[in-house]
């Protein structure tokens, strides 16, 4: 054991010396290793910040949800033609209700939760601070379906929302601007005219803008959530206007068409389908969690079906499944990454392969020295050994070069272009490791060849 090692050690140190006796020819063998290397870590750093993103997002809009949301059908209309406008107007949908969602419950086998969603625009006034700000009511199984935790307080409880109790649960930023020094919980805030008891502060979460708005999310930071009960009785119920002739009311002139009443102040105004942009739908979003993910499809098309009658076959409503448009997308990053690695992959072969073309150069070019080196009792075993050591020595140095490289163009990328990057050990071992296998690989063959010299030729050489 001890004569192999000393045997190694004098191999390495002869292949260590050739390396460094020809820096300049060896940086350039090793250039294809250092940018494979790096073009790896910074794809591997890419995709896993993408999975992450696309994670997040599915958190954000919870796990096998459905979202339901209300359409306004007069812009469907306009769309089509005049015989089918007469038709459509002749029918009557009582909008997205509560009463959707009960059947929703009641009628839909393996639904885990259903979560109706109610949003205004309100004005927030608190100890003379001022702010504009959304209030949502909900039933507590919004907590549940979107993963919200609570930073401290509670949610409000079955009573308190079937007696449409004035509670809240703020977002971390309502907290921030109206409650900076003092613990909100038991204090009150007035949102239009409505005194509301704080009783919960939302866990802090970081939305992009973009995708809340294409997913439908709401700003968990900046909204303020009570018991839905407590908005259609205490706030406003859009599903009490009534069908009929919508009337204005300016100066004792009535002017009407097809559409709803509302009495606000003593004054008449137009509300339901009309065109003055009102609506009927009593909700903003009906979501509804499925038990099992595969039966997203199947309960989607259910949920459709039953809608369209409830509604009159009129399309007011629209059904759509983020977590599938989530995973499509993560499936199309998937393989975007994939291509991008292969192509970064190709770098560490064409490295390899530039290894394979300098070590058999370099072989040629020592031919005397392995004939002497033969002649005075070294093996083939021993030559072999040596130009190998030469070529792994030569990958696994631009490995690692390759490694601090793809770490600071990793981050480059995220500084530069905000794309999320995560750098994972173990995107660093496998590039050690390739660097190393294709060393070992491409530098066989020059240390075959230079192994099958023959020494008295070989010192014949000039």
């Amino acid at each position: 054991m001890k004569v192999f090692i000393e045997r190694y050690t004098h191999i390495f140190s002869i292949a260590f010396e050739a390396v460094m006796t020809n820096k300049f020819r060896s940086v350039l063998t090793a250039l294809g290793i250092i940018f494979g290397v790096a073009a790896v870590i910074a794809m591997m750093a890419i995709g896993s910040g993408a999975k992450k993103e696309i994670l997040d997002q599915m958190k954000l809009v919870g796990v096998n949800n459905i979202i339901i949301t209300p359409v306004n059908e007069l812009e469907e209309k306009e769309s089509k033609e005049d015989e089918n406008l007469k038709k459509e107007s002749k029918r009557f949908s009582p909008g997205l209700t509560l009463k959707d969602a009960q059947s929703i419950v009641n009628v839909i086998p393996g639904i885990q939760s259903v979560s109706p969603e109610i949003t205004y625009e309100t004005k927030v006034i608190k100890g003379g601070k001022q702010a504009k700000a959304s209030i949502t009511g909900i039933k507590q199984d919004f907590f549940r379906v979107f993963n919200v935790k609570l930073e401290k307080g509670n949610i409000f409880t079955n009573q308190q929302l079937e007696s449409a109790s004035p509670v809240c649960v703020i977002g971390n930023r309502i907290k921030s601007k109206f409650f900076p020094y003092e613990d909100p919980i038991g204090k009150s805030i007035k949102c239009d005219n409505v005194w509301l008891t704080v009783i919960g502060v939302i866990e802090s979460k970081s939305i992009d803008v973009n995708v809340s708005n294409d997913l439908g999310i709401s700003n968990y930071n900046e909204s303020i959530y009570v018991p839905i009960q407590t908005i259609l009785s205490r706030f406003k119920d859009r599903s009490s206007k009534r069908s009929g002739r919508e009337i204005f009311f300016d100066g004792g002139a009535f002017q009407g068409f097809q559409g709803a009443v509302t009495i606000v102040g003593g004054n008449l105004r137009g509300g339901g389908n009309s065109k003055s942009g009102a609506t009927t739908h009593q909700l903003d979003k009906i979501v509804v969690q499925v038990e099992k993910s595969e039966n997203l499809g199947n309960t989607k098309e259910v949920l459709e079906a039953m809608l369209k009658r409830r509604h009159n076959e009129v399309p007011d409503f629209d059904v759509k499944v983020p977590e599938l448009l989530l995973k499509q997308e993560q499936r199309t990053k998937d393989i975007f990454n994939i291509v991008l690695g292969a192509i970064a992959s190709i770098s560490l072969i064409v490295g390899g392969i530039g290894i394979m073309n300098i070590m058999l150069a370099s072989v040629l070019e020592r031919i005397r020295e392995i004939g002497v080196r033969m002649a005075i009792g070294a093996r083939k075993s021993d030559v072999v050994l040596q130009f190998l050591t030469e070529s792994t020595l030569i990958s696994l140095s631009g490995g690692v070069i390759g490694i601090i490289l793809g770490i600071v163009l990793s981050k480059l990328i995220m500084q530069l272009t905000d794309i999320l990057t995560i750098i994972s050990p173990v995107s660093i071992v496998i590039s050690f490791g390739v660097s190393a296998t294709v060393g070992i690989l491409f530098g066989f063959m020059p240390a075959q060849k230079a192994a099958e010299q023959d020494p008295l030729e070989s010192l014949r050489h000039d």
